[in-house]
C-alpha cells in the first residue's frame, strides 16, 4: 500500500509521533485503520500527560488539548511511572476494557521502541518493561452447520446474486471484511483468488466448488451493468446499487437484513463472526491442521489461530459417553 505525507501527515501533532506514523505506513507497510489507532492511542496518552504534569488548567476540555508544542524534551521526560498512570486514567475515566488497553500498550511499546532505535532521541526506552493487561481468552462466536444452511437459504431480492456470493465466500473461505470488499475479478484465476490481507500482505485464497458457483451466477448479471460502474471501481467484484465498489458499511447492513431474515440474532453475529464460523466450520469438519488454517485466515501468528481449536460442547459430551467406564 502506498502512502503520500498528505495522507498521514498532520499539523497537530508532535514532530515525532507524524514521523512514527510516517514510518508505520511507508516501512511497515501498516494498513490505514492500524496507523489511525496508533494515532488515537498516542494522541491521548500525550493530552493525558500535559494534564497529568499540570501544562494545562485541570478542567480543560479533555480533546481539545493541544499537544503540537510537545518536543524532544518533554518526550525525554517521560518515565514508566507516567506510562502505567496512563493506562490507569484509560481504565478508570476513558472505561477502557482488557482490549483497549493492551492495544494502548501495544501503541506506546511500539512508539517508545522507534523513538529508542529507530530515530535515537532517548537513551533508554521507558516502555520496555511495561506489561499488557492480562486478556482471558474466549472462544470465538459462530454459526453452526445448519444456522449457516438457513442464513444462505434467506437470501433473496433484486441483488440475491450479488448477495449471496458475498455471503457464500465469507462462509467458505473465512475472509476479512475489508478483504471482501477489495476483490477485483482480475484477482481471480481459475480456483484461486489473489487479495491483500492484514498488514499489506498478499495471500492466496482458494476456492470451492460453492463460491466458484456463486461467482459464475453473479459475474454475467454484473458485467450487464458494466458501462454504468464508475471508472475507478470497473475490475471490482462487488458492485453497489451506486455502481461503485461495494462499501464495508453496506456489506455489514446486508448481512444484518439476513441474519434477521434467517431467525438469528442480528446483533450477535457480524461480518467478522462469519470468518469466525468459515473456519470453525472448515477446522470441525474439514480435519483442517491448525498450520494449515494460518495459511487460510492469513494470521501472522500460530496464536492468534488456536482459537478455533476449541471443542463445542456436543463433542464433550460425546467424549465422556465414550468412556469404557460410562455404562458401569
Amino acid at each position: 500500500m502506498n502512502y503520500t505525507l498528505r495522507e498521514i501527515y498532520d499539523n497537530t501533532l508532535p514532530e515525532y509521533l507524524n514521523e512514527f506514523l510516517n514510518y508505520l505506513g511507508t516501512i511497515k507497510g501498516k494498513s490505514p485503520n492500524t496507523i489511525k489507532g496508533y494515532k488515537w492511542d498516542l494522541t491521548m496518552f500525550f493530552r493525558f500527560l500535559k494534564l497529568y504534569k499540570g501544562y494545562v488548567e485541570s478542567n480543560v476540555d479533555f480533546d481539545k488539548i493541544p499537544i503540537d508544542d510537545i518536543d524532544k524534551a518533554f518526550i525525554r521526560k517521560i518515565k514508566l511511572s507516567d506510562l502505567y498512570a496512563f493506562i490507569s486514567f484509560a481504565e478508570n475515566y476513558r472505561n477502557n476494557g482488557n482490549y483497549a488497553r493492551a492495544r494502548k500498550v501495544a501503541s506506546l511499546k511500539s512508539f517508545f521502541k522507534y523513538l529508542f532505535g529507530k530515530a535515537k532521541i532517548l537513551e533508554e526506552n521507558p516502555a520496555s518493561e511495561l506489561e499488557s493487561p492480562k486478556i482471558n481468552k474466549r472462544n470465538p462466536v459462530y454459526l453452526t452447520l445448519d444456522e449457516s444452511k438457513r442464513l444462505l437459504s434467506s437470501i433473496d431480492g433484486q441483488a440475491k446474486e450479488r448477495d449471496y456470493c458475498i455471503i457464500t465466500l465469507f462462509l467458505n473461505c473465512g475472509l476479512r471484511l475489508s478483504e471482501l470488499c477489495s476483490i477485483d475479478i482480475s484477482r481471480i484465476k481459475g480456483d484461486t483468488l489473489t487479495i491483500i490481507g492484514k498488514g499489506n500482505k498478499e495471500r492466496t485464497v482458494y476456492l470451492n466448488k460453492a463460491c466458484l458457483k456463486s461467482i459464475e451466477s453473479y459475474v454475467p448479471i454484473r458485467n450487464k451493468k458494466y458501462d454504468k460502474i464508475h471508472i475507478g471501481d470497473k475490475d471490482a467484484l462487488f458492485i453497489s446499487k451506486n455502481n461503485r465498489r461495494i462499501s464495508k458499511r453496506s456489506v455489514e447492513l446486508l448481512v444484518k437484513k439476513y441474519l434477521e431474515k434467517a431467525g438469528l440474532d442480528k446483533e450477535k453475529y457480524t461480518p467478522h463472526k462469519l470468518r469466525h464460523t468459515a473456519a470453525t466450520l472448515m477446522y470441525k469438519y474439514g480435519n483442517v491442521d491448525i498450520r494449515s488454517l494460518q495459511k487460510i485466515l492469513g494470521h501472522e501468528n500460530v496464536s492468534t489461530t488456536q482459537i478455533y481449536t476449541h471443542v463445542d460442547d456436543e463433542s464433550l459430551r460425546k467424549a465422556v459417553s465414550l468412556n469404557p467406564l460410562s455404562e458401569e
